[in-house]
Parts: structure tokens; C-alpha cells; sequence
């Protein structure tokens, strides 16, 4: 069980630094290449930074493990909303401006009605692999061309700002993205092997030790980046990150793992993680849409999104590791 924390715990350390040099050397080679600072913002940093779930979760399911799978990217949604937009906004209040953003959330929300509706039979099909993976190609032209076309929009400022105060030459950028690329694949793989040997030892399902240790563990690219924003005051840029990021897991992250391996779904997923996942985004949706105005998540609504994530996460410890 010690070599499976330590095999956890260097396999985050690692996963995170290269997730960080990933999104760096790839926001940095796309600016030289002419990418519209808004365009790298949606789809750069804000998929870029759900590589290490994309990464963990296809090798989970290569490796017959669903509920690690599942477990990571779902865990990972209600952890970046909960546990990272409460944070941040405690430390400074999201204020959102993006017309980019408005449009997001509730795309998001139906994304999550989406994935609901195709985990209902309890399978994850290869079809429903194919509709996911479908959608977020739909999602990515539409995300390009939104890039494209809006370049005055708020985020693409705060983008702009973030590339001038980490710039470097191509050359770098590119190497910062195959070494960041590299080392999340060998990172994943430990993680993958600790996070199983751990479930096996203290004899919980992988889906809780996906939902728990490995969920906060990838979504921690995004605290930073998020937590960073924030203290700078741009809060479309937090948001973004987090926007962006389950985005990804629902459509890409999950569609990639049943492409790879189709899998039945275990019923608590559906009845309690899915449901958190849910009311938690529709929360989110109606706190940053601003229907008269821009919207805003304030300190007390931070409280409030910590308090649901310290409730949940308390709730899967007490019926797990405690039986």
C-alpha cells in the first residue's frame, strides 16, 4: 500500500508540472503561428488543461478499470466547480463579461442533460462514445469560429496579457509540448497503477478512488490557473478554465474512454455522482449567466460551492473507506 501512495503521489507531482508545460508550450506555439488570443483561450487553455484527465481516463479504460475512468471525469467536473470556482471566488468574486461565457454555460448544462440521458440504460456504449466525440467536434468548429470572428471579447484580452507575460521562442514552446505531452503519458500510467493498487488495498471500488484522490489530483492545473486569474482580476479567464475543462471530460474524456472500451456503468454513478454533477452545473449556470446583467459568483456562493464539495466528498468517505 506505500508504494501505491508514493506511485500516487509522484504520478500527480509530474502530472501536474507537465500539464503545465503542456498548455504553456502549446498557448505559446499557437500565438506564433497566428491563433487569435480569444481562439487559444477556448480551446488551448481551456481543453489543454483537461489533458491529464484525457490521458488517466484512456488508460483506465484500455486497462479494464471503468470506474477509475468514469470516476476521473466526472469526479473531476463536480471538483472544478465545487472545490475551484469556490476557492477562487473567495479570493476574488467572478464577475463574468464574456458574451463567450454566456454562451457556454448553458451549453454545458445541456451537455450534462446529455450525458444523463445516454448513462440512463446503464452502458456506455461505443455509439454513445461516437455521439460524445461527435458533439465536441460540433463544439470545437463552433469554439474556432467564435474565436475567429469575436476578438474583442474579455477573455481574448486576458489571454493576450497572459502570453505577453510568458513569452518564449518557438522553438522552446514547441519542446515545452512534446516534453509536457511525454511525461504526462509515463505520469498517467503511475498514476493509473497506484490508484488501482490503492483501491484493491483498502478494498473500495476504483470509481471512489477516481471520484476522490485522482479527480482533485488532475483537476489541480486548473486550480492554478484559475486561483492566478483571479488574483490578476481576470475573472473570464477563470471561468473559462473551468468551462473549458468539463467541457472536455464530458464530451471528449468520456467519448474517447468508451471508443477504447465500451462499459457498463455502475448504478451510483447515475443516482449520485451524475445528479451532484448536475445540480451543481445548473447552479453554476444560473449564478454566471446574469439574466439581468452581468453575472457574478460572489464569497458567499463561493462558500456555498465549497460546502457542496467538502458535503460530497465527506459523504463518499463515510460509505466507503468507512465499511
Amino acid at each position: 500500500m506505500l508504494l501505491a501512495l508514493l506511485a500516487i503521489f509522484a504520478g500527480l507531482v509530474l502530472l501536474v508540472w507537465s500539464a503545465g508545460r503542456f498548455v504553456e508550450g502549446s498557448a505559446v506555439t499557437a500565438s506564433h503561428f497566428g491563433m487569435p488570443p480569444l481562439l487559444i483561450g477556448m480551446v488551448v487553455v481551456g481543453f489543454g488543461t483537461s489533458a491529464p484527465e484525457m490521458v488517466v481516463s484512456a488508460l483506465a479504460a484500455s486497462q479494464g478499470n471503468p470506474g477509475l475512468a468514469l470516476g476521473n471525469a466526472y469526479g473531476s467536473n463536480i471538483t472544478n466547480i465545487a472545490l475551484i470556482l469556490g476557492i477562487t471566488a473567495l479570493i476574488s468574486p467572478i464577475a463574468v463579461h464574456s458574451q463567450v461565457m454566456r454562451k457556454e454555460l448553458p451549453i454545458l448544462t445541456a451537455i450534462t442533460l446529455l450525458a444523463i440521458l445516454q448513462l440512463w440504460d446503464g452502458m456506455l456504449s461505443f455509439i454513445d462514445a461516437l455521439v460524445l466525440i461527435g458533439v465536441f467536434v460540433v463544439l470545437l468548429a463552433w469554439s474556432i469560429r467564435q474565436g475567429m470572428t469575436q476578438r474583442l471579447d474579455p477573455m481574448g484580452s486576458d489571454i493576450e496579457a497572459e502570453l505577453k507575460a510568458h513569452s518564449m521562442p518557438v522553438k522552446s514552446a514547441v519542446l515545452w509540448l512534446i516534453v509536457g505531452l511525454a511525461l504526462l503519458i509515463v505520469s498517467s500510467r503511475i498514476l493509473v497503477w497506484g490508484a488501482v493498487d490503492l483501491a484493491s488495498a483498502f478494498g473500495v471500488s476504483d470509481l471512489i478512488i477516481g471520484l476522490t484522490i485522482v479527480a482533485v489530483g488532475t483537476s489541480l492545473p486548473e486550480l492554478a490557473s484559475s486561483v492566478i486569474a483571479a488574483r490578476k482580476g481576470e475573472h473570464d479567464l477563470a471561468l473559462g478554465n473551468i468551462l473549458g475543462s468539463n467541457l472536455f471530460n464530458t464530451l471528449a474524456v468520456v467519448g474517447i474512454a468508451g471508443l477504447i472500451s465500451p462499459m457498463a456503468v455502475a448504478p451510483e454513478i447515475l443516482s449520485r455522482d451524475l445528479m451532484v454533477m448536475a445540480a451543481l452545473t445548473l447552479s453554476l449556470f444560473v449564478l454566471g449567466y446574469g439574466f439581468r446583467g452581468p453575472g457574478c459568483i460572489n464569497r458567499v456562493e463561493g462558500t456555498f460551492l465549497l460546502a457542496c464539495f467538502v458535503g460530497y466528498t465527506s459523504y463518499l468517505v463515510v460509505t466507503s473507506f468507512g465499511q
